[in-house]
């Protein structure tokens, strides 16, 4: 009874000085002073950040830029599967800050990680093809070969 009275005395204790003031006044000096209390008259609320652990990712993110228009589809041509293969959502950020392809990503995954493809086959399997270059040269070729919408596999080739 006595451990549970404790934790609740010091739950509550926590959620007070969550939700304490900070107050900003100058002094007679021009010195800065804080304070949980109006030090003067003109005592000046501070508002501070929620600094608990814990939010999303993208939180303090700018706005996302407007999304290119998609090209129209043909008929025949499949559509976007609404399941490709099941990729973490901490494992599918990770990717696609690194820059990085895994099969089962879609193409909109592929296009955040490596941009707009510059050369893309259709045909029985859709191909989508990136140039490296380092100091202008021409580097390595990735290849992306999709399967249904998803990414079935990617090759990396030497020029």
């Amino acid at each position: 009874m006595l451990r549970l009275l404790v934790g609740l005395v010091f739950s509550l204790a926590m959620t007070v000085s969550a939700q304490t003031q900070v107050f900003r006044c100058d002094d007679a000096q021009g010195n800065t002073i804080f304070s949980d209390t109006p030090c003067s008259d003109d005592a000046e609320a501070i508002q501070l950040r929620d600094n608990r652990i814990g939010g999303r990712f993208n939180q303090n993110l700018p706005a996302p830029a407007a999304a290119e228009p998609e090209p129209e589809k043909k008929a025949g041509e499949a559509s976007e599967p609404d399941s490709c293969r099941f990729i973490n959502s901490t494992d599918l950020r990770r990717y696609l800050i690194r820059g990085q392809v895994v099969e089962g990503m879609t193409r909109e995954h592929v296009r955040s990680a490596f941009g707009n493809p510059p050369e893309t086959y259709g045909g029985p399997q859709e191909v989508w093809i990136y140039q490296t270059r380092y100091y202008g040269a021409l580097y390595e070729l990735t290849y992306v070969y999709f399967k249904d919408g998803c990414v079935a596999r990617v090759e990396y080739r030497k020029p």
